[in-house]
């Protein structure tokens, strides 16, 4: 080692600025079609919980605040749409679930931890409490909840939702949210500019915005058909998503090779 090389390399280290050069691990693509089936599955919850909260608990939503924001200005306008405590609730509750989903999921860690890291699945399972605890009222209300039972079974919803936004956003999937569709629209049609080179990101938004629909025509039908069932859909299918991601994604390093 000569001088210079010698003097640089013990400066270095003095100064405590010596870095072992580490690779950039690469994604399994396996892993990477998992999660989005694992978001799309989320997504369909989604969907089945904002038609059954429109149609049944005071024509409000519990994941879709752009709507709620809309309504809030036409309670101010007195232009009518959902009662104020149905809106400020369901807000209210979603924002706070937000909050403490975004306390489970930062990381205090700067390095990456898969393509699913285990706290997203930690904030989902907990989740699944505002799905039990409104499963549990609407039982007992035989499905014909009271405004007052309504509100809080609104509250308990907007709760869950909000953890689960907040977990997927976490994972920094662009263009999918979990419980907003208008950003994967126009991602998705903004995607066909670039067709040649976004198949991949086409076919994920595509399938969020399939899973959505979906969720909402199968809640709707439940709501017509089988009332009493109607929420257990967005519970199992949330609970399905957990369990398949608590599995799949056990390691803590999983999803990179």
């Amino acid at each position: 080692m000569n001088t210079k090389s010698y003097e640089y390399a013990q400066g270095s280290q003095e100064a405590g600025h010596f870095r072992p050069i580490i690779a950039q691990p690469s994604i399994s693509r396996h892993d990477t079609r998992v999660r989005d089936l694992l978001l799309q599955g989320l997504t369909f919850s989604t969907g089945a919980v904002d038609a059954i909260c429109f149609l049944q608990l005071g024509k409000v939503f519990t994941a879709f605040m752009t709507g709620n924001i809309a309504f809030l200005g036409l309670r101010v306008a007195n232009a009518g749409g959902p009662e104020w405590s149905a809106i400020i609730a369901a807000m209210a509750t979603f924002a706070v679930g937000v909050y403490l989903g975004t306390l489970i999921v930062k990381s205090k860690e700067n390095g990456t931890s898969g393509v699913w890291p285990r706290r997203v699945t930690v904030a989902l399972g907990l989740s699944l409490i505002g799905h039990v605890g409104f499963l549990t009222l609407w039982l007992a209300s035989r499905g014909q909840p009271s405004t007052d039972v309504a509100t809080g079974l609104i509250c308990l919803w907007g709760a869950a939702m909000g953890m689960q936004s907040a977990a997927g956003r976490s994972l920094h999937v662009e263009g999918v949210f979990t419980t907003a569709a208008t950003a994967t629209y126009i991602f998705l049609f903004g995607d066909f500019t670039n067709w040649s080179k976004s198949a991949e990101e086409r076919r994920r938004l595509r399938g969020v915005l399939i899973a959505l629909f979906l969720g909402a025509l199968a809640g709707g039908l439940l709501l017509e058909h089988a009332r009493i069932c109607a929420p257990a859909l967005p519970f199992i299918a949330t609970a399905i998503v957990v369990a398949v991601a608590a599995v799949h994604f056990r390691e803590p390093n999983s999803g990179i090779k």
